[in-house]
């Protein structure tokens, strides 16, 4: 899975960790004694800190070591405290383990037109930020997580990421079986056991057992089984997982082949990134990441095309009824490009939905749990429009339609730890503040303070001053 990261909280590495004996004795044999002492050692290392810049905010350090399967992916020589960068909340990058970077490869080999994607098990959105800059324009992301505070922070994520192509939705993975051959995409990074993560996280040392591999892969077999329908045939299927046993990668993905119809395909893979390939079935092309062999964690992918060929299958919805022309003028003002989206109101907000995926994110809607959907502009309140903290993180802001304050980097946390702000001869009314020219949201100055309006539930909750 992504890793545990900032959004969610990270646990230490553990220098003096003991290894449960069954796990040794099992990873052992399955590595080889060459590679297994390489891992043993890199265990003892603390872990290599790895950001992915969001492009269209933010653009890369050229001068910084490039994460070699990922463009816009960059090591760190530490590990700064991210909560204190404003660019980190205002969704300029996202904080990711380096391996999970590598679907960039699946997307540039094999996806080169615009695609309904789903990631099945998305929190806490890593390779769904990722997705939504790697995916051809025209293409729709749907994020999903079952559990409802990773779902929340999922929510959270991509929509700082400031893609209105994407919907996010709190489902079991047999849900979207109703949607029959509606996906052209399908990433599965399956919950497991976790053997990937061992120097990052403590816990799932602690709690590994061969019990609890043998629950996971019977787990990741049914959560494959669920959603198999809503691939259609022809379609992608990229399974992943941050655990190294053989029966949660190599013989899951044998089991997909045999058992739901799918043929394993071949990446492009660089020798100096020092991928591992199948370690039990020659000639199974699938990729493994090795601490002590590649710059990253522990992290196993297959990429599988479902058998058969049909084109994605077109949803049903309720026509689209648009928001009244008095909502609709004055929402599409706060739009850079109004004319590619269908304004709505959706209860009391307001909300621009790509024109291209309307019907399929009505569909969605009226089946599934859906906690954030296309691009929410504003609250409807008294017959007047509050402008949404969403649309200050999306790249399809007007900004050129509000009034705009540069803030300082102590204003700026302030801001983000919700705090009442004062701008002397400032506008009345609406404000969006920026950080580096990059949006962090809004505020209404009301002329003797500035009421806050970012979310409560994403401020800083830590005093600014002691970070």
């Amino acid at each position: 899975m992504d890793g545990v990261e900032d959004a969610v909280g990270i646990m230490s590495y553990v220098k003096a960790m003991e290894l449960n004996a069954g796990f040794v004795e099992r990873t052992r044999l399955l590595f080889g004694e060459e590679r297994y002492v390489r891992f043993e050692q890199a265990l003892e290392k603390e872990p290599v800190v790895s950001i992915r810049y969001n492009s269209r905010k933010m653009q890369p350090c050229v001068s910084s070591d490039v994460v070699p399967w990922a463009a816009e992916g960059r090591y760190l020589d530490n590990r700064p405290v991210f909560t204190a960068d404003p660019l980190f909340h205002a969704g300029c990058y996202y904080v990711q383990e380096a391996s999970s970077m590598f679907v960039e490869q699946v997307i540039r080999k094999f996806v080169d037109a615009p695609v309904r994607a789903l990631d099945l098990c998305a929190a806490p959105g890593g390779k769904s930020t990722h997705l939504l800059s790697l995916l051809p324009a025209g293409s729709m992301l749907v994020s999903n997580e079952p559990v409802p505070q990773r779902a929340q922070v999922l929510a959270e994520n991509v929509t700082k990421w400031g893609n209105s192509s994407s919907v996010v939705t709190r489902n079991e993975p047999a849900d979207f079986a109703q949607f029959r051959s509606f996906f052209d995409f399908v990433l599965v990074d399956a919950p497991c056991s976790g053997e990937g993560m061992f120097r990052k996280d403590a816990f799932a040392v602690e709690q590994w057992s061969l019990s609890n591999v043998e629950l996971c892969a019977r787990r990741q077999r049914e959560i494959l089984e669920g959603v198999w329908d809503a691939l259609r045939p022809g379609g992608l299927l990229v399974y992943s997982t941050c655990t190294f046993n053989r029966e949660e990668n190599e013989d899951c993905v044998e089991w997909i082949i045999d058992e739901l119809g799918a043929e394993p395909l071949s990446l492009d893979v660089e020798s100096e990134w020092n991928i591992t390939g199948s370690l039990t079935t020659e000639g199974l092309p699938v990729y493994r990441f090795i601490p002590g062999y590649t710059a990253g964690e522990g992290l196993f992918m297959a990429v599988l095309r479902k058998n058969g060929e049909q084109a994605a299958m077109q949803p049903r919805a309720p026509r689209v009824k648009p928001a009244p022309e008095k909502i609709r003028s004055a929402a599409s003002e706060w739009l850079a490009a109004p004319e590619c989206f269908d304004i709505l109101v959706q209860d009391d907000t307001v909300v621009a939905m790509p024109k291209e995926h309307a019907q399929a994110m009505l569909a969605l809607q009226q089946k599934l749990k859906v906690l954030k959907c296309a691009l929410p502009i504003a609250e409807v309140k008294n017959k007047k429009l509050i402008p949404l903290h969403a649309l200050a993180m999306s790249n399809d802001i007007n900004i050129k339609a509000f009034n705009a304050i540069e803030l300082e980097k102590e204003q700026a946390l302030a801001y983000l730890h919700r705090e009442a702000l004062t701008f002397a001869d400032a506008p009345l009314g609406y404000l969006l503040v920026t950080y580096e020219g990059v949006p962090l949201g809004f505020v209404k100055n009301i002329g003797n303070r500035a009421n806050n309006m970012y979310p409560a539930e994403w401020r800083i909750r830590k005093n600014p001053l002691e970070l």
